[in-house]
């Protein structure tokens, strides 16, 4: 009985082991079977925030490209608006450029028809003085539109091959006359070497520089020649002036600044140096001065050396110097709308003994024409004429209605190479305003000796 009683409980001591293992294992899927729906709770909860926080996020940004495609609209009408307010200025630098030196071109020629019926010292002394402030006024008008149009960004440098050669022998003839008033030695020393560079600027570059060493030399003279410097060629101007002191170095290169000027000289008004530096840091060229104070200065600009073939350059004016005469009873068509130029021409040419008929427009001069007995010898026409017209097209209408090729010459305010470029594409002759009467005088004298009205076919 009590074995029995003994194996019965312990097969219920076996049982409720049994039974505490399948509760302990049930308890223990239930607890992860509800540690998996908490995490997937947690999941969704975290989805859900996530899902907002994109939203936001997508928002933000949308606002941001908004904010972006209206400052890039505002950008881009401020780009429109520079664009056109640089066209404007570079069309309004053209247009004072031609109206501010047609008074001057008028003063200059009236100037020159007075001088030749002026006789006397002291009316020849007043007309020179009167010159030299014409010529001062006509630099620094010229030097100054340089200057806007630098800092405008509308002159810009074409650069290409240029031969020194032909810069050094049109300042040996501008500069020549110039050292001789003076009583100085001017020496410019040949070279055949061919740089890159823009050949307005640079020429200008070299004219300021003789220019102002001339103006600062009182005794002695200048020298221009050029130096190779590997593979760059460096074109120096010696003169025997005062010299510089290194503080003012730097100063001399800045608007305004001038040092001691030779005696009785007035001229310089500090500004050719500051378009040398200028013309030169648009071109990169690199400009230096070495100077000793009571023996002199040199300034140099340093160009590089090119290969490449030289195009013809554009002929602004014969270089030779022609013999004046031959304007005895030439019949002389003027084309001008400036009235007071026209009128300064017309009594120039007359006292060089020409017949001029003066006409403002393409229609007046061929009306002009037609009511003539013959043809002109020459035709003298603004470039620039009222309505749009060009003195170019005036030209080739008379020669196509009189079916003869008549010689022209081509006079402007407008210093572009564009200008020049149009002139010498119809072979007619170029004169800048404000002209010059020596210049007009040795190329009017040239076409007329040289060349004979031809027919067209």
């Amino acid at each position: 009985m009590t074995d029995t009683r003994t194996s019965r409980i312990a097969s219920l001591e076996r049982e409720a082991e049994k039974l505490r293992k399948i509760n302990a294992a049930l308890m223990s899927r239930v607890e992860r079977s509800t540690d998996q729906q908490l995490n997937a709770f947690s999941l969704f909860e975290t989805a859900i925030a996530l899902d907002q926080q994109v939203r936001d996020r997508t928002q933000q940004l949308k606002q941001v490209l908004q904010s972006l495609e209206k400052t890039n609209g505002r950008l881009l009408q401020a780009k429109q608006q520079a664009e056109a307010a640089s066209s404007l200025k570079s069309s309004v630098l053209v247009s004072v450029t031609h109206d501010l030196l047609q008074p001057l071109n008028a003063a200059r020629l009236t100037l020159s028809a007075l001088t030749e019926m002026v006789a006397e010292p002291k009316g020849v002394a007043l007309t020179d003085q009167i010159d030299r402030s014409l010529a001062t006024l006509e630099d620094m008008l010229r030097t100054l539109l340089d200057i806007s149009k630098l800092d405008a960004g509308v002159l810009k440098p074409e650069s290409g091959p240029v031969a020194i050669a032909s810069l050094l022998e049109a300042l040996q003839h501008e500069f020549m006359p110039i050292a001789a008033k003076r009583g100085l030695a001017l020496r410019i020393m040949p070279s055949s070497g061919v740089v890159r560079s823009d050949p307005l600027m640079l020429r200008r570059i070299l004219q300021n520089l003789l220019a102002n060493a001339l103006r600062y030399t009182q005794r002695g003279g200048v020298l221009m020649g050029c130096r190779n410097r590997g593979d760059n060629i460096s074109i120096e101007v010696h003169d025997t002036g005062p010299g510089i002191p290194e503080a003012q170095r730097e100063a001399i290169f800045v608007e305004f600044q001038r040092g001691e000027t030779s005696a009785g000289d007035k001229a310089g008004i500090g500004l050719g140096l500051s378009i040398v530096r200028r013309f030169a840091s648009v071109l990169g060229h690199d400009i230096r001065l070495t100077s000793q104070p009571g023996k002199g200065s040199v300034f140099s600009v340093t160009v590089p050396r090119t290969s490449d073939p030289v195009a013809m350059p554009v002929r602004e004016q014969a270089s030779v110097d022609y013999r004046y005469g031959g304007m005895e009873g030439a019949k002389i068509l003027l084309i001008e709308n400036d009235l007071s130029s026209a009128e300064g021409l017309a009594s120039l040419l007359e006292k060089w003994g020409c017949d001029v008929a003066v006409t403002i427009s393409k229609t007046e001069a061929l009306e002009r024409i037609r009511a003539l007995d013959g043809i002109p010898d020459a035709i003298i026409a603004d470039l620039h004429l009222d309505n749009g017209e060009t003195g170019i097209e005036a030209v080739d209408v008379i020669c196509h209605e009189i079916k003869i090729d008549v010689p022209a010459i081509i006079v402007t305010a407008d210093h572009s190479p564009k200008a020049a470029s149009d002139v010498s594409a119809f072979g007619h002759e170029l004169l800048k305003k404000p002209i010059k009467p020596a210049e007009m005088r040795s190329l009017l004298s040239f076409l007329l000796a040289a060349e004979q009205p031809a027919a067209r076919l």
